[in-house]
């Protein structure tokens, strides 16, 4: 059972569709990825666990039973259009938004102290929110979404606005976070960042659910049954029949890299058996597993 749990949520504006019966299980203490073009449903499904919209069919779980606005206290939520008060001071900012999550004010105090020092922004605490830049006005607004310590953490494109450096602190925050026991829906167009931290994910293209399940075990389904093959010799590797076609093979002063594409029903262990066989001197063996961006391309533009 998931900490959320989402049954066949669907939403509709007038005439148009924003979720058409959608359901996802975000399993605790995870980092689920909720994908999709812009305009697919992702932020209205969002909002509705937030209870910010209100679904027009089906339920929200959380924790096993219909979500409740005291549960919302126990959710972080980074929203896409970022907003802080701009004529306020970061500390008092911060401050207000903690207590809003029902932070006591020493413990604000404290957290936020801390939180500041880790991301080397201490000298920011009296500044005005006009006076920071994007990236910097980003750090204290993840700050205030996960200070209180939520059991459910919703980002949405945090690493925007970030350059590297900083981009890679967040990650690192974020799984350190996941690894403390907290529950996180990822939602990004950064399918590098996909394949790093999340766990399981779940598509929607045009308000419905295209797929759903873990990263791994997506990836795997959508591969080509393609091997890289890394071997030295001066001869190449002829295809063999029933076993596998030799694709593409690239000689390097002797050194060749080849990919093979294997037919069906044959394993890798089939095909280095034929390849030993052969006297071929294996350097390197892989599957050639697709990445996420080629999947969410290809699920995208066909539906």
């Amino acid at each position: 059972m998931g900490l959320i749990e989402c049954r066949e949520i669907c939403k509709s504006f007038g005439e148009k569709v924003a979720l058409d019966h959608v359901s996802i299980d975000v399993p605790q203490g995870s980092i689920f990825g909720l994908l999709g073009p812009n305009g697919a449903g992702k932020t209205t499904l969002i909002r509705i666990i937030n209870r910010i919209t209100i679904p027009g069919g089906g339920e929200v779980l959380f924790d096993g039973r219909p979500i409740t606005q005291r549960d919302v206290e126990r959710i972080g939520y980074l929203p896409e259009e970022r907003g802080l008060y701009r004529k306020m001071e970061v500390g008092d900012q911060a401050m207000y938004l903690a207590q809003l999550k029902g932070m006591r004010a020493a413990d604000a105090r404290a957290a936020l102290k801390e939180w500041f020092v880790r991301f080397g922004i201490q000298d920011w605490w009296k500044k005005k929110v006009e006076e920071l830049s994007k990236g910097m006005a980003q750090k204290v607004q993840f700050i205030t979404t996960v200070v209180h310590r939520p059991s459910l953490m919703i980002l949405d494109e945090p690493f925007s606005g970030f350059d590297p450096v900083n981009a890679e602190l967040i990650r690192t925050e974020i799984l350190r976070l996941k690894d403390e026991g907290a529950t996180i829906i990822l939602s990004t167009h950064n399918m590098e960042s996909v394949e790093e931290l999340c766990d399981g994910i779940a598509l929607i293209n045009k308000a419905r659910l295209v797929i759903t399940g873990g990263v791994d075990e997506i990836r795997h389904r959508y591969g080509n049954n393609n091997i890289e093959l890394v071997y030295t010799g001066d001869a190449a590797v002829s295809s063999v029949e029933g076993c596998f076609d030799v694709i593409s093979d690239e000689n390097n002063a002797g050194r060749h890299t080849a990919v093979l594409s294997l037919a069906p029903g044959v394993g890798n262990n089939d095909v280095l058996r034929e390849l030993l066989g052969r006297e071929v001197p294996v350097n390197s063996f892989k599957e050639l597993i697709p990445r996420m961006n080629d999947i969410f391309i290809k699920l995208v533009t066909e539906g």
